[in-house]
């Protein structure tokens, strides 16, 4: 297995890694958007012979990026693919200066035991919850938001953090400090 990109030529892997998990990606106008995405956004592959995973992210602020899809192929689940490529792609991140990685999914209160494998899997790579969205993509999908400090906030700029060393702390710290 070895990892390939950024590509912004994806589309194709993509679409057919994402048809091989209806259970996730069942709604046919969201896969096509992020078949779509995948060709404007940084993507990323877990290759055997063929793609058998990918990643997507999108960067909102130079310190600031979220994971916008991740995809394993149905016959590939369940043996760290995911895992790996999502490290190889924060060690990406951080050799660009992002510091703070994000990922949205479906929240708790929505009944997918789908989407509870999936915060099983984001809260083992170090995720933490910051916030939740009722409605943000629509009626009865509620959305929680998770975050990953990549780096601590004294590599940051202290315009964000304040200037004085009892004042630096990691982005875990931080969110600690506001639950």
């Amino acid at each position: 297995m070895h990892f390939i990109g950024p590509s912004t030529h994806a589309a194709r892997h993509c679409e057919r890694i994402l048809r091989s998990l209806p259970r996730w990606f069942g709604i046919e106008a969201s896969l096509l958007e992020y078949v779509a995405d995948s060709e404007r956004f940084p993507t990323f592959f877990a290759v055997d012979v063929d793609p058998v995973a990918f990643l997507t992210v999108r960067e909102h602020f130079a310190q600031s990026w979220e994971v916008h899809c991740i995809g394993v192929s149905a016959l590939h689940r369940g043996k760290g693919i995911g895992r790996k490529l999502h490290e190889h792609v924060e060690t990406w991140l951080k050799s660009r200066g992002a510091q703070v990685l994000q990922v949205k999914t479906l929240a708790p209160a929505h009944p997918s035991p789908e989407y509870a494998e999936t915060r099983q899997f984001y809260t083992a790579l170090g995720y933490v919850p910051l916030e939740m969205f009722p409605a943000l993509w629509g009626p009865q999908l509620p959305v929680l938001q998770l975050v990953k400090p990549l780096a601590t906030f004294k590599q940051a700029d202290e315009s964000l953090i304040g200037e004085r060393p009892e004042q630096q702390c990691t982005a875990r710290e931080m969110l600690n400090k506001s639950a």
